[in-house]
């Protein structure tokens, strides 16, 4: 059973261009400004997929103007609101480093394996499929996890 959402959640992922993203404003879609959520990657792209954007925008979101950004922005000096208390991540190499932030950065780290979806081939009709594949799941999963308790 759903416990609701924890106060922050940070998503990682490996580059912050996909998944953590498309997690982070997903997460924004369903709980508004009730949850403090970003995202971050182990080795933070430069600018967030096309193909991302375009599927979120499908579904309400807009991370078009996001930028990616490294562990590294947490935990730096001009980061100020502090820790999370959770940790999602959505790769190996990021749930490595996530078990290696607690209690520094988070107080959990849960790992949710997210295909990442640039390594499909074919053809846009079908790369767009996995995009969408990735985006629904990453709603559901964020739906069932967090789901507000029932007040009745």
């Amino acid at each position: 059973m759903a416990e609701g959402p924890p106060a922050s959640v940070l998503f990682a992922c490996t580059h912050n261009v996909i998944r953590s993203p498309m997690a982070a404003e997903l997460m924004r879609m369903q709980f508004g400004s009730l949850v403090r959520v970003d995202s971050v990657g182990l080795r933070p792209g430069d600018e967030v997929s096309a193909m991302a954007a375009f599927v979120v925008d499908e579904a309400g979101g807009d991370i078009s103007k996001y930028e990616p950004k490294g562990f590294d922005y947490f935990e730096s000096d001009y980061f100020e609101h502090g820790p999370f208390d959770l940790i999602v991540s959505l790769s190996p190499e990021a749930h490595h480093t996530a078990l290696g932030l607690i209690p520094v950065l988070t107080g959990a780290a849960e790992y949710w394996p997210t295909f990442d979806p640039s390594l499909t081939e074919g053809s846009r009709d079908q790369v767009l499929m996995e995009y969408r594949a990735v985006r629904d799941g990453l709603a559901k999963r964020i739906a069932a996890r967090f789901a507000r308790p029932s007040t009745g």
